[in-house]
């Protein structure tokens, strides 16, 4: 049978590129993963992999040209939006080349026998080791930063981890073009090229949560993907860790204080961050608590004026801008949703479906009232591209009320004013509690959008925006795929280097007398 072919389409056209590979069949994703599957020994060297992960950065910053002209003709993101996704894809993978230098991410822990203890206490040495080849499904919305050379590649490499990629079909070249310079610069380190791999094909994703070499996954994209795929993980014979990163909504709740202490500069600011990316962001703000009066009012009508204002825009795919305008459609025709600057189809054609490639950026209204309705349960659904919900609220009480039903999310946003960031019990206190339970970050006077790589980020959340504990950005991000360790009364001459009384890896470890 003839290989299937993996086709480039420009977004703003729709039309094919170019043929840039073949779907994977299951020989060849078979091979991927054994082929990775051989390279762990290799990988262990920690300074190999240091070399490797430097080297990334450096030939993906030498490419740039080409890897941001690629990335822009598949996903029409933009050469300055692609510029700046390049510039952290590469700092992440410098990020972890650091991090395994330095070492504590081995979480090295040595406690000296203590036999006068009750009970007694025996030499223990524990630290962490690589969990063998990992899985990683690439986004749709990130080709670079959140896909074949992004965060989760990067961390796992950093584990001791080889890696196989499911690309995107979105990006496939992109993914074709950045697989090939993390495999020059494994070459270049010292590593086998087989460290990495790029498969495509909805089937091999398939193939490949379910290969009994995988060791483990990391996934960015839908709530019906991800959840498919971490079913599959959990139903194999040997169950194996899946860090996915679904879906989220992104509330944000907006105080009656500060929408009348700044509600033009909040509807500004709401304006920009829904539109960032032709709102093709994972923290995109889905939802917005506003007061109703006059206050209220005048933050919506700042942002009804930047959303008009707003040039229509080309989605990743046709595939996704039916979605959203098909998703707007429905959510607009509930009862008492109105529509101030209605999203939807860019400029029409004149049959209504607009010109077949761009969408236009615009806002729902509706009572939060409304949402205690579980007809109205499609409103508090993310709907992917330039699009929110402001849903007006009477009190304090109807706010919390709409909080309280939403699921887990990446993020919640409080917009607050002066006075209640001032500190001290109170409504903006217990707002922050409220929040903290169904978010992984909460944000404060800002927005969501961007989401910055640094120690002290997490980028997850409760279910469904994800379905661990985990982050997938920053540096913790690498202890998705480590296990620990302990090794008990064992003769220093037969414990790894990295738990031997001289240390001579020079590592940092705490250590109980």
């Amino acid at each position: 049978m003839a290989a299937t072919p993996v086709w480039s389409v420009d977004p703003r056209t729709g039309k094919q590129r170019e043929q840039v590979a073949a779907e994977a069949t299951p020989q060849d994703l078979d091979e991927a993963v054994r082929a990775a599957h051989a390279t762990r020994a290799a990988l262990a060297d920690r300074t190999a992999r240091i070399a490797f992960l430097r080297a990334a950065a450096d030939l993906l910053d030498g490419s740039a040209e080409a890897v941001v002209r690629t990335a822009d003709a598949e996903t029409a993101l933009g050469t300055a939006r692609l510029t700046g996704e390049l510039a952290r894809t590469t700092y992440q993978l410098r990020a972890f080349a650091d991090a395994v230098e330095e070492g504590s991410y081995l979480d090295i822990r040595i406690d000296h026998p203590a036999p006068e203890l009750t009970p007694p206490r025996p030499g223990l040495r524990r630290y962490k080791v690589p969990l063998g080849v990992v899985a990683v499904y690439a986004a749709s919305n990130f080709p670079l930063a959140f896909s074949v050379p992004g965060g989760d590649t990067a961390s796992a490499l950093a584990a001791g981890c080889p890696v196989v990629v499911k690309a995107h079909p979105d990006h496939p070249a992109t993914s074709e073009l950045c697989g090939s310079l993390l495999r020059r610069a494994a070459v270049a380190a010292g590593l086998p090229e087989g460290v990495v791999a790029v498969v495509h094909g909805f089937e091999a994703g398939l193939d490949l949560i379910r290969h009994p070499l995988v060791a483990a996954a990391g996934f960015t994209g839908s709530i019906r993907g991800g959840r498919a795929l971490f079913d599959a993980a959990a139903a194999r014979p040997v169950p194996i860790p899946f860090h996915g990163e679904l879906g989220s909504l992104n509330p944000v709740v907006v105080t009656p204080s500060a929408a009348a202490e700044r509600a033009e500069e909040i509807g500004t600011g709401l304006a920009g961050s829904v539109t960032l990316g032709v709102g093709q962001f994972c923290v995109k703000p889905g939802l917005v608590l506003v007061p109703a009066g006059p206050d209220g009012d005048r933050l919506a009508e700042a942002l009804a004026k930047d959303l008009a204002g707003t040039a229509p825009g080309v989605l990743l795919d046709h595939r996704m801008r039916d979605g959203f305008v098909s998703g707007v459609a429905e959510r607009a025709a509930l009862p008492e949703v109105t529509a101030p600057v209605a999203a939807g189809p860019g400029p029409d054609a004149g049959d209504g479906a607009g010109d077949g490639h761009t969408v236009a950026a615009g806002f729902l209204s509706v009572p939060a009232g409304r949402l205690a309705d579980p007809a109205y349960g499609l409103l508090l659904e993310e709907c992917f591209g330039p699009v929110t919900v402001l849903a007006r609220y009477a009190d304090q009480h109807e706010a919390a009320t709409v909080l309280d039903r939403l699921p887990g999310n990446l993020s919640a946003t409080l917009q607050l004013s002066a006075a209640e960031t001032a500190g001290g019990p109170g409504p903006a206190t217990e707002l922050i509690d409220r929040v903290t339970r169904l978010a992984g970050r909460v944000v404060v006077n800002a927005w969501p959008t961007g989401v910055a790589v640094a120690p002290a980020q997490h980028h997850g959340g409760p279910y469904p925006a994800a379905t661990s504990h985990s982050t997938s950005v920053g540096g913790t991000a690498i202890e998705r795929w480590l296990r620990p360790v302990a090794y008990q009364s064992v003769p220093d001459p037969l414990l790894p280097p990295e738990l031997r009384d001289a240390n001579p890896l020079g590592l940092p470890r705490r250590v109980t007398p």
